[in-house]
Protein backbone atom coordinates (compact mmCIF):
# COMPACT_ATOMS: atom_id res chain seq x y z
CA UNK A 1 0.00 0.00 0.00
CA UNK A 2 1.48 3.15 -1.02
CA UNK A 3 1.34 6.58 0.48
CA UNK A 4 -1.51 8.54 -0.07
CA UNK A 5 -0.04 11.19 -2.63
CA UNK A 6 -2.20 14.36 -0.94
CA UNK A 7 -1.05 13.51 2.49
CA UNK A 8 2.57 13.11 0.65
CA UNK A 9 2.51 16.80 -0.33
CA UNK A 10 1.05 17.51 2.96
CA UNK A 11 4.12 16.01 4.92
CA UNK A 12 6.28 17.87 2.24
CA UNK A 13 5.23 20.69 2.54
CA UNK A 14 5.24 20.39 6.50
CA UNK A 15 9.02 19.47 5.58
CA UNK A 16 10.19 21.91 4.02
CA UNK A 17 8.19 24.51 6.76
CA UNK A 18 9.65 22.71 9.37
CA UNK A 19 12.08 24.98 12.17
CA UNK A 20 13.31 21.82 14.02
CA UNK A 21 16.17 19.74 12.67
CA UNK A 22 15.06 16.52 14.61
CA UNK A 23 11.97 16.31 13.50
CA UNK A 24 12.45 17.19 9.76
CA UNK A 25 15.03 13.77 9.95
CA UNK A 26 12.16 11.84 11.91
CA UNK A 27 9.84 12.86 9.24
CA UNK A 28 12.41 12.18 6.79
CA UNK A 29 13.09 8.87 8.13
CA UNK A 30 9.00 8.41 8.43
CA UNK A 31 8.14 9.00 4.43
CA UNK A 32 10.92 6.54 3.61
CA UNK A 33 9.53 3.76 5.53
CA UNK A 34 6.11 4.59 4.39
CA UNK A 35 7.63 4.44 0.94
CA UNK A 36 9.12 1.54 1.44
CA UNK A 37 6.03 -0.05 2.44
CA UNK A 38 5.56 -0.08 6.38
CA UNK A 39 2.51 -0.41 7.46
CA UNK A 40 3.09 1.07 11.10
CA UNK A 41 4.81 4.06 9.05
CA UNK A 42 2.25 4.84 6.89
CA UNK A 43 -0.60 4.62 9.49
CA UNK A 44 1.52 7.25 11.35
CA UNK A 45 1.68 9.61 8.66
CA UNK A 46 -2.33 9.33 7.84
CA UNK A 47 -2.56 10.25 11.81
CA UNK A 48 0.00 12.84 12.18
CA UNK A 49 -0.97 14.46 8.86
CA UNK A 50 -5.31 14.45 8.47
CA UNK A 51 -5.93 16.88 11.11
CA UNK A 52 -4.52 19.56 13.18
CA UNK A 53 -3.52 19.11 17.06
CA UNK A 54 -6.93 21.14 18.50
CA UNK A 55 -6.07 24.04 20.59
CA UNK A 56 -8.85 23.77 22.91
CA UNK A 57 -10.39 24.96 27.00
CA UNK A 58 -7.02 22.74 27.50
CA UNK A 59 -4.31 24.08 25.06
CA UNK A 60 -2.88 21.75 23.58
CA UNK A 61 -1.33 18.25 24.33
CA UNK A 62 -0.38 15.48 22.49
CA UNK A 63 2.89 13.19 21.30
CA UNK A 64 5.89 14.98 20.55
CA UNK A 65 6.76 14.12 16.41
CA UNK A 66 6.56 15.74 13.07
CA UNK A 67 3.28 16.95 11.66
CA UNK A 68 0.08 19.08 12.62
CA UNK A 69 -1.22 16.34 14.90
CA UNK A 70 1.79 16.04 17.19
CA UNK A 71 3.39 18.67 19.47
CA UNK A 72 6.37 19.78 17.49
CA UNK A 73 7.98 23.19 17.78
CA UNK A 74 6.36 24.13 14.55
CA UNK A 75 2.96 23.59 16.37
CA UNK A 76 4.02 25.40 18.96
CA UNK A 77 5.35 28.47 17.12
CA UNK A 78 1.94 28.55 15.38
CA UNK A 79 0.07 28.92 18.88
CA UNK A 80 2.67 31.34 20.36
CA UNK A 81 2.31 33.64 17.37
CA UNK A 82 -1.81 32.75 17.30
CA UNK A 83 -1.91 33.50 21.17
CA UNK A 84 0.55 37.22 20.62
CA UNK A 85 -2.30 37.78 17.95
CA UNK A 86 -5.70 37.29 19.87
CA UNK A 87 -4.19 39.93 22.77
CA UNK A 88 -2.91 42.56 20.59
CA UNK A 89 -5.98 42.08 17.61
CA UNK A 90 -8.87 40.78 19.59
CA UNK A 91 -8.60 42.19 22.69
CA UNK A 92 -6.79 45.44 21.15
CA UNK A 93 -3.68 45.12 24.40
CA UNK A 94 -0.90 47.20 23.73
CA UNK A 95 2.34 45.67 24.55
CA UNK A 96 0.48 43.02 26.56
CA UNK A 97 2.76 40.69 29.34
CA UNK A 98 3.27 37.36 29.38
CA UNK A 99 4.35 34.76 31.77
CA UNK A 100 6.33 31.41 30.65
CA UNK A 101 7.27 28.77 32.57
CA UNK A 102 7.54 24.96 31.75
CA UNK A 103 8.66 21.61 33.25
CA UNK A 104 11.44 19.04 32.77
CA UNK A 105 9.98 17.27 29.76
CA UNK A 106 11.62 16.57 26.81
CA UNK A 107 11.32 19.69 24.42
CA UNK A 108 10.09 21.57 27.36
CA UNK A 109 12.94 24.37 27.35
CA UNK A 110 12.96 24.75 23.78
CA UNK A 111 9.05 25.50 23.67
CA UNK A 112 9.16 27.96 25.87
CA UNK A 113 12.06 29.37 24.51
CA UNK A 114 10.63 29.91 21.15
CA UNK A 115 7.10 31.07 22.30
CA UNK A 116 9.15 34.01 24.28
CA UNK A 117 11.00 34.81 21.12
CA UNK A 118 7.67 35.07 18.55
CA UNK A 119 5.67 36.74 21.34
CA UNK A 120 8.35 39.39 22.30
CA UNK A 121 8.83 39.77 18.31
CA UNK A 122 5.31 40.60 18.45
CA UNK A 123 4.82 43.23 20.47
CA UNK A 124 4.62 41.51 24.17
CA UNK A 125 6.25 41.86 26.91
CA UNK A 126 7.98 38.84 28.10
CA UNK A 127 8.71 37.16 30.86
CA UNK A 128 10.23 33.73 30.94
CA UNK A 129 11.08 31.29 33.80
CA UNK A 130 14.87 31.06 33.84
CA UNK A 131 14.51 27.24 34.33
CA UNK A 132 11.90 24.71 34.96
CA UNK A 133 9.33 24.50 38.01
CA UNK A 134 6.14 23.80 39.12
CA UNK A 135 3.01 25.12 36.59
CA UNK A 136 1.53 26.43 40.16
CA UNK A 137 4.60 29.42 39.33
CA UNK A 138 3.14 30.70 36.30
CA UNK A 139 -0.63 30.74 37.61
CA UNK A 140 0.67 32.43 40.62
CA UNK A 141 2.83 34.90 38.69
CA UNK A 142 0.00 35.89 36.38
CA UNK A 143 -1.86 37.29 39.41
CA UNK A 144 1.32 38.33 41.36
CA UNK A 145 2.75 40.30 38.03
CA UNK A 146 -0.99 41.36 36.69
CA UNK A 147 0.22 39.98 33.64
CA UNK A 148 -2.45 40.13 30.43
CA UNK A 149 -1.36 35.90 29.83
CA UNK A 150 0.40 33.07 31.02
CA UNK A 151 1.64 29.65 29.21
CA UNK A 152 2.90 25.88 30.67
CA UNK A 153 5.06 23.89 28.56
CA UNK A 154 3.53 20.76 30.52
CA UNK A 155 1.98 17.70 29.23
CA UNK A 156 1.23 17.23 33.80
CA UNK A 157 0.91 13.64 34.39
CA UNK A 158 0.97 12.27 30.73
CA UNK A 159 3.27 9.38 29.65
CA UNK A 160 6.76 10.41 28.73
CA UNK A 161 5.92 10.61 24.84
CA UNK A 162 3.85 13.67 25.27
CA UNK A 163 3.70 17.67 25.90
CA UNK A 164 1.52 19.95 26.39
CA UNK A 165 1.18 23.73 26.39
CA UNK A 166 -1.49 25.51 28.99
CA UNK A 167 -1.98 29.01 28.63
CA UNK A 168 -3.84 31.34 31.18
CA UNK A 169 -5.52 34.62 30.66
CA UNK A 170 -5.30 37.62 33.38
CA UNK A 171 -4.64 41.42 33.79
CA UNK A 172 -6.51 43.29 31.21
CA UNK A 173 -7.36 40.42 29.20
CA UNK A 174 -9.69 38.81 31.93
CA UNK A 175 -12.33 39.82 34.05
CA UNK A 176 -11.39 40.00 37.86
CA UNK A 177 -12.77 36.39 38.80
CA UNK A 178 -11.08 34.88 35.91
CA UNK A 179 -7.65 36.13 36.34
CA UNK A 180 -4.99 33.67 36.24
CA UNK A 181 -7.19 31.20 35.10
CA UNK A 182 -7.06 28.53 32.49
CA UNK A 183 -8.93 30.11 29.20
CA UNK A 184 -12.88 29.32 28.93
CA UNK A 185 -14.90 29.59 25.72
CA UNK A 186 -14.88 31.97 23.73
CA UNK A 187 -11.41 32.27 24.38
CA UNK A 188 -10.11 28.78 23.65
CA UNK A 189 -11.97 29.64 19.78
CA UNK A 190 -10.50 32.91 19.30
CA UNK A 191 -7.04 31.89 19.64
CA UNK A 192 -7.26 29.01 17.85
CA UNK A 193 -9.09 30.93 15.28
CA UNK A 194 -5.96 33.31 15.26
CA UNK A 195 -3.48 30.18 15.38
CA UNK A 196 -5.11 28.51 12.03
CA UNK A 197 -4.60 31.82 10.24
CA UNK A 198 -0.96 32.12 10.98
CA UNK A 199 1.16 31.88 7.49
CA UNK A 200 4.47 29.69 7.25
CA UNK A 201 6.04 28.93 10.40
CA UNK A 202 9.52 29.82 9.01
CA UNK A 203 8.30 33.30 8.29
CA UNK A 204 7.00 33.99 11.92
CA UNK A 205 9.54 36.53 13.60
CA UNK A 206 11.63 35.92 16.00
CA UNK A 207 13.22 38.38 18.69
CA UNK A 208 16.67 38.04 19.87
CA UNK A 209 16.56 40.20 22.31
CA UNK A 210 13.76 41.96 24.89
CA UNK A 211 12.91 38.72 26.80
CA UNK A 212 13.12 39.31 30.76
CA UNK A 213 14.35 36.08 32.79
CA UNK A 214 12.02 35.85 36.00
CA UNK A 215 14.56 34.59 38.49
CA UNK A 216 14.92 33.18 42.27
CA UNK A 217 12.30 36.25 43.19
CA UNK A 218 9.38 34.91 42.01
CA UNK A 219 9.97 31.61 43.59
CA UNK A 220 10.38 33.32 46.64
CA UNK A 221 7.27 35.37 46.90
CA UNK A 222 5.61 32.60 46.04
CA UNK A 223 7.13 30.33 48.60
CA UNK A 224 6.12 33.10 51.07
CA UNK A 225 2.58 33.27 50.15
CA UNK A 226 2.21 29.78 50.44
CA UNK A 227 4.14 29.46 53.60
CA UNK A 228 1.39 31.69 55.76
CA UNK A 229 -1.37 29.07 55.61
CA UNK A 230 -0.41 27.02 58.06
CA UNK A 231 -1.25 27.79 62.00
CA UNK A 232 2.83 28.71 62.94
CA UNK A 233 1.27 27.73 66.82
CA UNK A 234 0.08 24.27 65.37
CA UNK A 235 1.69 20.90 66.13
CA UNK A 236 4.66 20.07 63.65
CA UNK A 237 4.99 16.54 64.85
CA UNK A 238 4.53 14.24 61.80
CA UNK A 239 6.62 11.44 59.48
CA UNK A 240 6.12 12.44 55.69
CA UNK A 241 6.86 10.44 52.97
CA UNK A 242 7.38 12.75 49.95
CA UNK A 243 7.29 11.82 46.20
CA UNK A 244 7.59 13.68 42.99
CA UNK A 245 6.64 11.21 40.39
CA UNK A 246 10.02 12.73 38.71
CA UNK A 247 8.78 16.05 37.91
CA UNK A 248 9.65 18.90 39.09
CA UNK A 249 7.80 19.53 42.88
CA UNK A 250 10.53 18.03 45.29
CA UNK A 251 12.19 21.38 45.36
CA UNK A 252 9.89 23.73 46.17
CA UNK A 253 7.94 21.14 48.02
CA UNK A 254 10.91 20.89 50.61
CA UNK A 255 11.80 24.23 50.99
CA UNK A 256 7.71 24.71 51.84
CA UNK A 257 7.70 21.90 54.25
CA UNK A 258 10.87 22.89 56.20
CA UNK A 259 9.86 27.01 56.29
CA UNK A 260 6.77 26.38 57.85
CA UNK A 261 8.18 23.92 60.75
CA UNK A 262 7.70 19.98 59.09
CA UNK A 263 11.10 18.87 59.20
CA UNK A 264 10.80 15.34 59.02
CA UNK A 265 10.52 14.81 55.41
CA UNK A 266 11.88 11.80 53.74
CA UNK A 267 11.58 12.07 49.69
CA UNK A 268 11.79 8.78 47.97
CA UNK A 269 15.34 9.10 46.29
CA UNK A 270 14.39 7.17 43.15
CA UNK A 271 11.54 9.64 42.47
CA UNK A 272 12.44 13.09 43.68
CA UNK A 273 14.63 14.85 40.32
CA UNK A 274 13.69 15.23 37.72
CA UNK A 275 13.64 12.92 34.99
CA UNK A 276 11.49 12.82 31.84
CA UNK A 277 11.63 9.34 31.17
CA UNK A 278 9.77 8.89 34.27
CA UNK A 279 11.77 5.27 34.91
CA UNK A 280 10.61 3.82 37.63
CA UNK A 281 6.25 4.41 36.74
CA UNK A 282 4.53 3.01 33.96
CA UNK A 283 2.35 6.40 34.30
CA UNK A 284 3.82 9.11 36.23
CA UNK A 285 0.13 9.43 38.01
CA UNK A 286 -0.09 8.98 41.89
CA UNK A 287 -4.04 7.98 41.00
CA UNK A 288 -2.69 5.26 38.74
CA UNK A 289 -1.75 1.71 40.50
CA UNK A 290 1.42 0.98 41.56
CA UNK A 291 2.52 4.79 40.96
CA UNK A 292 3.01 5.34 44.63
CA UNK A 293 4.49 1.86 45.67
CA UNK A 294 8.24 3.20 46.06
CA UNK A 295 6.63 5.88 48.72
CA UNK A 296 4.43 3.11 50.34
CA UNK A 297 7.49 0.95 50.79
CA UNK A 298 9.32 3.50 52.51
CA UNK A 299 6.69 4.82 54.52
CA UNK A 300 6.01 0.84 55.73
CA UNK A 301 9.68 1.38 56.18
CA UNK A 302 9.84 4.28 58.68
CA UNK A 303 6.79 3.90 60.22
CA UNK A 304 5.25 7.40 58.14
CA UNK A 305 2.14 9.06 59.48
CA UNK A 306 1.75 10.49 55.77
CA UNK A 307 2.15 9.83 52.25
CA UNK A 308 2.37 13.04 49.93
CA UNK A 309 2.49 12.74 46.32
CA UNK A 310 2.96 15.43 43.63
CA UNK A 311 2.45 14.64 39.68
CA UNK A 312 5.06 15.72 37.57
CA UNK A 313 4.46 19.35 37.20
CA UNK A 314 2.89 19.53 40.95
CA UNK A 315 -0.32 20.83 40.33
CA UNK A 316 -1.98 17.95 41.85
CA UNK A 317 -1.94 16.05 45.15
CA UNK A 318 -2.54 12.67 46.08
CA UNK A 319 -2.13 11.64 49.59
CA UNK A 320 -1.80 8.15 51.50
CA UNK A 321 -2.38 6.65 54.96
CA UNK A 322 -2.34 4.06 56.92
CA UNK A 323 -6.02 2.73 57.09
CA UNK A 324 -7.07 0.93 60.40
CA UNK A 325 -9.69 -0.77 58.12
CA UNK A 326 -7.79 -2.47 55.82
CA UNK A 327 -4.93 -2.87 58.72
CA UNK A 328 -2.72 -1.60 55.32
CA UNK A 329 -1.66 1.51 53.69
CA UNK A 330 -4.17 2.62 50.75
CA UNK A 331 -4.45 6.22 48.62
CA UNK A 332 -7.43 8.49 49.72
CA UNK A 333 -9.57 9.39 47.13
CA UNK A 334 -9.41 12.58 45.48
CA UNK A 335 -12.80 13.04 47.15
CA UNK A 336 -11.98 11.99 50.96
CA UNK A 337 -9.09 14.37 50.29
CA UNK A 338 -11.14 16.82 49.10
CA UNK A 339 -13.50 16.80 52.08
CA UNK A 340 -10.26 17.07 54.46
CA UNK A 341 -9.28 19.53 52.96
CA UNK A 342 -12.70 21.59 53.02
CA UNK A 343 -13.39 20.71 56.40
CA UNK A 344 -9.91 21.86 58.10
CA UNK A 345 -9.84 24.76 56.08
CA UNK A 346 -13.25 25.61 57.83
CA UNK A 347 -12.76 24.50 61.05
CA UNK A 348 -9.31 25.49 61.71
CA UNK A 349 -8.71 28.33 59.79
CA UNK A 350 -11.96 29.74 59.59
CA UNK A 351 -12.39 29.67 55.91
CA UNK A 352 -15.66 31.62 55.18
CA UNK A 353 -17.01 31.65 51.66
CA UNK A 354 -17.81 29.20 48.64
CA UNK A 355 -16.65 25.86 49.16
CA UNK A 356 -16.61 24.29 45.22
CA UNK A 357 -16.28 20.96 43.92
CA UNK A 358 -16.87 19.99 40.31
CA UNK A 359 -20.41 18.24 39.24
CA UNK A 360 -18.45 14.87 39.32
CA UNK A 361 -17.21 15.64 42.62
CA UNK A 362 -18.75 14.13 46.34
CA UNK A 363 -21.51 16.30 47.88
CA UNK A 364 -19.61 15.41 51.18
CA UNK A 365 -18.43 18.97 50.33
CA UNK A 366 -21.87 20.38 50.40
CA UNK A 367 -22.57 18.72 54.07
CA UNK A 368 -19.50 20.11 54.93
CA UNK A 369 -20.65 23.75 53.91
CA UNK A 370 -24.22 22.85 54.92
CA UNK A 371 -22.95 22.33 58.96
CA UNK A 372 -20.32 25.66 58.55
CA UNK A 373 -23.62 27.57 57.80
CA UNK A 374 -21.46 28.56 54.07
CA UNK A 375 -22.28 28.09 50.44
CA UNK A 376 -21.79 25.35 48.27
CA UNK A 377 -21.15 25.29 44.62
CA UNK A 378 -20.94 23.01 41.75
CA UNK A 379 -19.00 23.98 38.69
CA UNK A 380 -18.79 22.03 35.70
CA UNK A 381 -15.78 19.70 35.37
CA UNK A 382 -12.47 21.60 35.65
CA UNK A 383 -10.34 23.73 37.03
CA UNK A 384 -11.49 26.58 34.69
CA UNK A 385 -14.58 26.49 35.99
CA UNK A 386 -14.14 25.85 39.39
CA UNK A 387 -12.17 28.61 40.47
CA UNK A 388 -14.48 31.08 38.63
CA UNK A 389 -16.79 30.30 41.18
CA UNK A 390 -18.31 33.56 42.77
CA UNK A 391 -16.50 34.35 46.27
CA UNK A 392 -14.53 30.62 46.23
CA UNK A 393 -12.78 30.05 49.52
CA UNK A 394 -11.70 26.73 48.65
CA UNK A 395 -12.17 24.41 45.28
CA UNK A 396 -11.49 20.64 44.07
CA UNK A 397 -12.23 18.08 41.91
CA UNK A 398 -11.77 14.46 42.34
CA UNK A 399 -9.16 13.99 40.23
CA UNK A 400 -6.55 15.36 43.04
CA UNK A 401 -6.69 19.09 42.46
CA UNK A 402 -7.51 20.78 45.04
CA UNK A 403 -6.71 25.11 45.70
CA UNK A 404 -6.56 25.82 49.01
CA UNK A 405 -5.47 29.74 48.21
CA UNK A 406 -7.68 31.02 45.35
CA UNK A 407 -6.40 34.81 46.14
CA UNK A 408 -2.69 33.63 45.84
CA UNK A 409 -2.99 30.60 43.17
CA UNK A 410 -6.50 30.70 41.54
CA UNK A 411 -6.00 27.26 39.75
CA UNK A 412 -5.31 23.43 41.41
CA UNK A 413 -2.05 23.83 43.01
CA UNK A 414 -0.71 20.73 44.58
CA UNK A 415 2.03 22.76 46.86
CA UNK A 416 0.00 24.65 49.00
CA UNK A 417 -2.29 21.56 49.12
CA UNK A 418 0.60 19.14 50.07
CA UNK A 419 1.77 21.77 53.26
CA UNK A 420 -2.29 21.38 54.40
CA UNK A 421 -2.23 17.64 54.10
CA UNK A 422 1.16 17.65 56.37
CA UNK A 423 -0.51 20.37 58.68
CA UNK A 424 -3.96 17.97 58.82
CA UNK A 425 -1.62 15.02 59.53
CA UNK A 426 0.06 16.67 62.38
CA UNK A 427 -3.09 17.86 64.11
CA UNK A 428 -4.74 14.51 63.74
CA UNK A 429 -1.56 12.79 65.16
CA UNK A 430 -1.26 15.36 68.17
CA UNK A 431 -5.23 14.75 68.87
CA UNK A 432 -4.43 10.86 68.86
CA UNK A 433 -6.02 9.69 66.11
CA UNK A 434 -4.93 9.88 62.03
CA UNK A 435 -6.30 11.39 58.86
CA UNK A 436 -8.39 8.02 58.51
CA UNK A 437 -9.98 8.58 61.77
CA UNK A 438 -11.05 12.12 60.84
CA UNK A 439 -13.28 10.73 57.44
CA UNK A 440 -14.67 8.04 60.05
CA UNK A 441 -15.95 11.37 62.58
CA UNK A 442 -16.75 13.43 59.65
CA UNK A 443 -18.82 10.44 58.49
CA UNK A 444 -20.30 10.05 61.60
CA UNK A 445 -21.49 13.78 61.53
CA UNK A 446 -22.41 13.86 58.29
CA UNK A 447 -23.06 10.10 56.78
CA UNK A 448 -20.53 8.47 54.33
CA UNK A 449 -20.47 9.02 51.14
CA UNK A 450 -18.70 6.87 49.37
CA UNK A 451 -17.27 6.90 45.28
CA UNK A 452 -15.36 5.83 42.26
CA UNK A 453 -15.19 5.85 39.22
CA UNK A 454 -15.95 3.69 35.82
CA UNK A 455 -14.36 4.16 32.84
CA UNK A 456 -15.27 2.39 29.61
CA UNK A 457 -12.60 2.88 27.14
CA UNK A 458 -13.38 3.04 23.01
CA UNK A 459 -11.39 2.05 20.01
CA UNK A 460 -14.39 3.89 17.85
CA UNK A 461 -15.50 7.42 19.32
CA UNK A 462 -18.50 7.08 18.17
CA UNK A 463 -19.23 4.74 20.32
CA UNK A 464 -18.81 7.06 22.97
CA UNK A 465 -21.98 8.64 21.51
CA UNK A 466 -24.21 5.73 20.99
CA UNK A 467 -23.69 4.53 24.92
CA UNK A 468 -25.05 8.32 25.64
CA UNK A 469 -27.99 7.84 23.62
CA UNK A 470 -28.79 4.67 24.91
CA UNK A 471 -28.64 6.16 28.49
CA UNK A 472 -30.84 9.20 26.92
CA UNK A 473 -33.25 7.25 25.49
CA UNK A 474 -34.01 4.02 28.18
CA UNK A 475 -32.22 5.04 31.68
CA UNK A 476 -32.61 3.17 34.25
CA UNK A 477 -36.13 3.22 36.31
CA UNK A 478 -33.64 2.46 40.00
CA UNK A 479 -30.05 2.57 41.37
CA UNK A 480 -29.26 -0.57 43.46
CA UNK A 481 -33.30 -0.89 43.59
CA UNK A 482 -33.87 2.32 44.89
CA UNK A 483 -36.33 4.41 42.53
CA UNK A 484 -34.67 7.00 40.18
CA UNK A 485 -36.34 10.35 40.92
CA UNK A 486 -34.00 12.65 39.38
CA UNK A 487 -32.85 12.06 35.89
CA UNK A 488 -31.08 15.36 33.95
CA UNK A 489 -29.91 15.38 30.67
CA UNK A 490 -26.79 18.23 31.20
CA UNK A 491 -26.79 18.82 27.91
CA UNK A 492 -30.00 20.32 27.73
CA UNK A 493 -29.89 21.93 31.34
CA UNK A 494 -29.92 25.90 31.85
CA UNK A 495 -28.46 28.10 34.73
CA UNK A 496 -31.95 28.60 35.44
CA UNK A 497 -32.75 24.74 36.07
CA UNK A 498 -29.67 23.19 37.13
CA UNK A 499 -26.91 25.75 38.03
CA UNK A 500 -24.62 25.09 35.02
CA UNK A 501 -24.83 25.87 31.47
CA UNK A 502 -25.09 23.21 29.07
CA UNK A 503 -22.52 20.28 28.87
CA UNK A 504 -22.73 16.80 27.67
CA UNK A 505 -23.55 14.63 30.03
CA UNK A 506 -26.25 12.59 32.43
CA UNK A 507 -27.04 13.21 36.00
CA UNK A 508 -29.09 10.49 37.38
CA UNK A 509 -30.17 10.26 41.09
CA UNK A 510 -32.09 7.53 43.25
CA UNK A 511 -34.46 7.84 46.15
CA UNK A 512 -32.11 6.74 48.73
CA UNK A 513 -30.02 9.76 47.43
CA UNK A 514 -27.08 7.42 45.47
CA UNK A 515 -26.27 9.40 42.15
CA UNK A 516 -24.25 8.75 38.88
CA UNK A 517 -23.18 11.30 36.80
CA UNK A 518 -21.85 10.23 33.23
CA UNK A 519 -19.88 12.43 30.58
CA UNK A 520 -17.69 11.53 27.71
CA UNK A 521 -13.51 12.56 28.80
CA UNK A 522 -12.54 15.60 27.46
CA UNK A 523 -8.79 14.02 27.24
CA UNK A 524 -9.13 10.38 26.24
CA UNK A 525 -11.28 8.04 24.33
CA UNK A 526 -13.31 6.93 27.42
CA UNK A 527 -17.04 7.42 28.70
CA UNK A 528 -16.45 8.00 32.31
CA UNK A 529 -19.10 6.91 35.24
CA UNK A 530 -19.03 8.47 38.55
CA UNK A 531 -20.74 6.75 41.47
CA UNK A 532 -21.73 8.02 44.80
CA UNK A 533 -23.75 5.97 47.11
CA UNK A 534 -24.53 7.49 50.86
CA UNK A 535 -24.78 5.30 54.13
CA UNK A 536 -26.22 6.39 56.99
CA UNK A 537 -23.57 6.14 60.38
CA UNK A 538 -25.32 5.08 63.79
CA UNK A 539 -24.23 7.48 66.49
CA UNK A 540 -21.66 5.67 68.71
CA UNK A 541 -20.45 3.29 65.81
CA UNK A 542 -17.19 1.19 66.39
CA UNK A 543 -13.86 1.25 64.76
CA UNK A 544 -14.68 -2.27 63.43
CA UNK A 545 -18.61 -0.99 62.30
CA UNK A 546 -17.64 1.82 60.57
CA UNK A 547 -15.13 -0.37 58.48
CA UNK A 548 -17.84 -3.02 57.81
CA UNK A 549 -20.28 0.02 56.42
CA UNK A 550 -17.23 0.98 54.40
CA UNK A 551 -16.87 -2.58 52.82
CA UNK A 552 -20.52 -2.72 52.46
CA UNK A 553 -20.35 0.61 50.63
CA UNK A 554 -17.75 -0.47 48.24
CA UNK A 555 -19.63 -3.77 47.37
CA UNK A 556 -22.57 -1.15 46.61
CA UNK A 557 -20.22 0.67 44.07
CA UNK A 558 -19.37 -2.25 42.36
CA UNK A 559 -22.60 -3.90 41.98
CA UNK A 560 -23.53 -0.11 40.42
CA UNK A 561 -20.60 -0.51 38.14
CA UNK A 562 -22.35 -3.80 36.76
CA UNK A 563 -25.58 -1.88 36.62
CA UNK A 564 -24.25 0.80 34.59
CA UNK A 565 -22.57 -1.86 32.04
CA UNK A 566 -25.51 -3.38 30.86
CA UNK A 567 -27.61 0.26 30.61
CA UNK A 568 -25.03 0.87 28.75
CA UNK A 569 -24.06 -1.65 26.51
CA UNK A 570 -20.50 -2.27 27.74
CA UNK A 571 -20.57 -5.51 29.07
Amino acid sequence: MSVDSALRSRAETWLRDDPDPATRAALESLLEQAAAGSSAAQDELADAFSADLQFGTAGLRGAMAPGPNRMNLAVVSRAARGLADHLREDLDLDRPRVVIGYDARYNSHAFARRSAEIMAAAGCQVQLFERCGPTPLVAYAVRHLDADAGIVVTASHNPPADNGYKVYLGGRAAEPEGRGVQIVPPSDAQIAARIAAVGPVREIPLADSGVELLGEQLREDYLAAISALPDPEGPREVRIVHTAMHGVGTETALAAFHRTGFTEVHPVAKQADPDPDFPTVAFPNPEEPGAIDLALELARTLEADVVIANDPDADRCAAAVLDPHRGDWRMLTGDELGVLLGDHLVRRHGYRGVLARSIVSSRWLDAIAESAGLEAAATLTGFKWITRAPRIAFGYEEAIGYCVLPEVVRDKDGLSAALMVAEMAALARAEGTTLSGRLDELAAEHGLFSTAQLSIRVEDLPLIGAMMERLRAAPPAALLGSPVVTNQDLSQGSVATTGLPPTEGMLLRSEDDTRVVVRPSGTEPKLKCYLEVVTDVPAGATVAETGALRRRAEERLETLKDELRQVLGAD
